[in-house]
């Protein structure tokens, strides 16, 4: 009994040392947010454990400017009010920059939170115009919801000119609605026919008979699905219950489809969309990336995951350009990287010479991949 009470002590010890051994001010403290329990999990966890391998490559080599980095993520479920809740959670640690919040809607909750709190934000995903607009401390790794739509409908337009084209999106989702607007924009100026528009809420999400057959009546064969990928695999699965095989194609939401549990991966065969990453390139940073990611978490990443690694080292390059030092507090660093922001060019997993405008857009190339053979290859 004597061991026992004291091992415990000892582990008490260990965990009181262990918490102990940064003192306030010696280490960065970066939070992330994003879902990582719930229907959008997928995206979240991805995107966190790409961050916590940049966070450990950093740490191992030395660091930002020789200061450790703590990392700590927090789950919002994809929902805003479970990310606020997370936001305060990450500001009673003493966050010091976010990477986060991964979906559009709770980032637009909680940016709006950090604009007062001053507290820099960087989403690896969120994609909305919305999650910066009027907010200069909110930044973008991805592209924002109009570039999609345009160079969505631009590639078709290139590849696919003579495309009969349904749209199916969510009206009550801006992520949706926004990347729908400007294709459709740049389809009409283009000149592309748009044979049928569909829409659903979130109400409506689990049965879209009714807009598959409307499409396939239409004569459509080309269905773009500005969405997530939980709705977009039930599309595919009804399709292809009516026997409808036109091509599909999709923005970044609907990465990770291939990991939807209970889905039959072979639906998804020939589906394009336009991602900045694939796990297939041959270049020496995806190549070392997919590696650890793999022996880590036992998958092959997806483009959340490169997002979120990515996130981590342009806030270094940021702190870096900026001569942030871990004693300052979240709204003086806060002010100094928006200082930097425009003037910094990143190398990442999802773009070379990655830059920002002031108004937090990134400004980035898109490519296309198709799932060929249950993985993302290049067309």
């Amino acid at each position: 009994m004597k061991k026992i009470v004291s091992l415990t002590i000892a582990l008490a010890l260990c965990l009181v040392m262990a918490s102990a051994c940064f003192a306030e001010g010696e280490t960065f403290k970066i939070g992330g947010i994003g879902p990582m329990t719930g229907g959008a999990a997928i995206y979240g966890t991805a995107a966190m454990n790409g961050a916590q391998i940049a966070v450990d490559e950093i740490n191992a080599a030395g660091g930002i400017n020789g200061v450790q980095v703590e990392f700590r993520a927090e789950d919002d479920t994809h929902v805003a009010e479970t990310a606020l809740n997370a936001y305060n959670t990450l500001k009673d640690w003493g966050v010091q920059a976010i990477v986060g919040t991964v979906t559009t809607a709770p980032c637009i909750a909680v940016s709006a939170e950090a604009n007062s709190d001053r507290v820099f934000m960087l989403t690896p995903s969120a994609s909305s115009t919305d999650v910066i607009a009027d907010k200069d401390m909110m930044y973008q790794v991805c592209f924002t919801d109009p570039n999609q739509g345009i160079a969505s409908a631009d590639y078709m337009k290139a590849n696919m000119p003579d495309a009969q084209i349904a749209v199916i999106y969510k009206n009550d989702d801006a992520y949706s609605q926004g990347i729908r607007d400007t294709f459709v924009s740049e389809a009409e100026a283009n000149g592309q026919s748009i044979v049928y528009e569909g829409t659903f809420t979130e109400d409506t999400q689990t049965d879209f008979s009714v807009q598959v057959k409307a499409a396939q009546d239409a004569g459509a064969d080309m269905v773009f699905l500005p969405m997530y990928y939980t709705p977009a695999s039930v599309i595919l699965k009804q399709a292809n219950d009516i026997g409808y095989a036109p091509t599909f194609f999709g923005v970044d939401g609907m990465d990770g489809i291939l990991t939807v549990e209970g889905f039959d991966t072979s639906l998804a065969e020939g589906v394009m969309l336009l991602t900045p990453f694939s796990a297939d390139a041959t270049d020496d940073l995806t190549v070392s990336f997919v590696t650890k990611y793999n022996e880590l978490y036992g998958e092959t990443p997806n483009q959340f995951a490169a997002d979120g690694y990515d996130a981590v080292y342009i806030l270094k390059a940021a702190i870096e350009a900026a001569g942030c030092t871990p004693d300052m507090d979240a709204a003086t660093i806060c002010e100094a990287l928006v200082g930097v922001m425009p003037t910094i060019s990143v190398d990442g997993l999802t773009g070379q010479g990655m830059t920002w405008a002031a108004t937090g857009e990134v400004s980035k190339a898109p490519m296309a991949v198709v799932i060929k053979d249950g993985v993302y290859a290049l067309p």
